[in-house]
């Protein structure tokens, strides 16, 4: 198995591992729905804070993650959050996500990074047993909060003061 990260020519790999994630996040619209030109995908994985990582076996990707970093404001430092992971059901409990994460610290150090981060559902026992044997466990909620709020907005001006 390889790991390796994409940049900008990969667009054919970063495509297969979409569709990896839309398969082991049953079936999330997200990933297929409205799959970005070459033009943006290609500036994306251009950009030295994303990080785009696939393991391959042979042509196969079994497994991949997507992460960001994130200036911080608090001190001069960075940290990074993996948004997406996934492993191919067929490769599971092999070492797959370990070695993702792996070939990712060396990346966020070097681009400044001190911490990375990553959420897991509760329920996911697999995940969490992982990111327990690799951090420090916290537990906390998520929460996603739209940016397009209809109740408070008319004709794209926002209509609250500002202090709710």
């Amino acid at each position: 198995m390889i790991v390796r990260r994409l940049g900008p020519a990969d667009l054919e790999a970063m495509r297969r591992l979409n569709l990896l994630f839309h398969a082991a996040f049953d079936h999330a619209a997200d990933y297929v729905a409205a799959p970005p030109d070459d033009r943006y995908l290609a500036a994306q994985l251009a950009r030295p804070h994303v990080f785009a990582l696939v393991a391959e076996q042979g042509a196969m990707i079994v497994g991949g993650l997507v992460a960001y970093l994130l200036d911080k404001l608090e001190q001069a430092r960075a940290e990074a959050y993996i948004y997406d992971l996934a492993v191919a059901e067929s490769h599971r409990r092999r070492g797959v996500a370990t070695a993702l994460i792996d070939a990712l610290r060396p990346l966020v150090r070097d681009a400044g990074g001190y911490v990375i981060f990553v959420q897991a559902d509760y329920g996911d026992d697999p995940a969490v047993a992982l990111y327990t044997k690799l951090g420090t466990r916290e537990d906390v909620m998520h929460f996603d909060i739209a940016v397009e709020d209809e109740a408070r907005t008319t004709s794209g001006v926002a209509t609250g003061s500002g202090r709710d």
